[in-house]
C-alpha cells in the first residue's frame, strides 16, 4: 500500500499532498480539544505499536503479503483525530528513515492511510456500534468490522490516484481488480489483529479505549 516515488505523477502527488495537509491540519486542530495528559501518552504508544507491527508481514494469496495498516486500531484506541496524527507520524518516519514509501509520494500515502482509512474505519465503527448489542464484548467486533472495511477502501483511493496520474501502463480496471481483491484478504488479517489487540486492552484497561463509551466509574468510599 505504500506508494513509491515515480508511480504517480508529480501534479497528482502534489494535489493529494495538499489534501493530506488539509486533513492533518483538521486532525491537529480537533485533537487539541480531545487529547489530554492521559490520552497523549496512549496516542504515542499506539503510534509505536503500529510502527512495530507494520514490520511484520503475513502471507496473502498468489505469493503476495500484507501488513497492518493501523488506522482502525488507532481510531478505536485514541479517537479519529489522534489516530490520523499517529498514523501520519508513522508514515513520515517510514518514508524518511526506511524508504518505505517515497518522499514525493508521502502526501498520497498520508491521504490514503491517515485520512481515508481512519475516516472509513470511524464511520464503519460507529455504524457497527449502533447495530450491535451495547456491551463491552461488541467493541472488538465493531473494531474488526471497521478495520476490515478500511483496507479495501484505502486500496480504492490508490486506484483513484492511479487513474488520475498513474505513470504505469496497466489498465485502471485491472489495477482496481488486483488491488481490491488482494486487500480483501489483507483486510481479514487487519481485522483479526485489531480485534485481538482491542480485546486485550479492554480486558486490562478499558478506560484507555476511546471506542468504549461506558468507561468504568471508579469506586468511591462513602462514610
Amino acid at each position: 500500500m505504500h506508494i513509491p516515488d515515480g508511480f504517480i505523477d508529480i501534479p497528482t502527488s502534489a494535489a493529494f499532498g495538499l489534501l493530506a495537509v488539509a486533513g492533518t491540519a483538521v486532525a491537529l486542530k480537533k485533537a487539541k480539544s480531545v487529547v489530554d495528559d492521559r490520552t497523549a501518552p496512549m496516542a504515542g504508544l499506539t503510534a509505536v505499536f503500529i510502527f512495530a507491527v507494520q514490520m511484520l508481514n503475513f502471507p496473502v494469496a498468489a505469493g503476495t503479503s500484507g501488513h497492518l495498516l493501523g488506522g482502525a486500531l488507532a481510531m478505536v484506541l485514541v479517537g479519529p483525530y489522534a489516530a490520523s496524527l499517529a498514523v501520519t507520524v508513522v508514515l513520515g518516519v517510514q518514508a524518511l528513515l526506511f524508504a518505505d514509501g517515497g518522499l514525493i509520494a508521502l502526501g498520497l500515502n498520508v491521504f490514503n492511510l491517515s485520512v481515508i482509512a481512519v475516516l472509513a474505519s470511524y464511520l464503519a465503527f460507529r455504524a457497527a456500534i449502533r447495530l450491535l448489542p451495547k456491551t463491552k464484548t461488541a467493541v472488538p467486533l465493531a473494531a474488526g468490522i471497521a478495520a476490515f472495511a478500511s483496507v479495501p477502501i484505502s486500496a480504492s483511493a490508490f486506484t483513484l490516484q492511479y487513474a488520475i496520474g498513474g505513470n504505469a501502463t496497466a489498465p485502471v480496471d485491472a489495477v482496481f481488480a488486483a488491488m481490491f481483491s488482494t486487500h480483501i484478504f489483507i483486510g481479514i488479517g487487519e481485522a483479526m489483529i485489531t480485534m485481538l489487540t482491542v480485546s486485550a486492552i479492554l480486558a486490562s484497561r478499558s478506560d484507555l479505549v476511546h471506542g468504549w463509551s461506558r468507561k468504568e466509574v471508579p469506586l468511591k468510599v462513602r462514610s
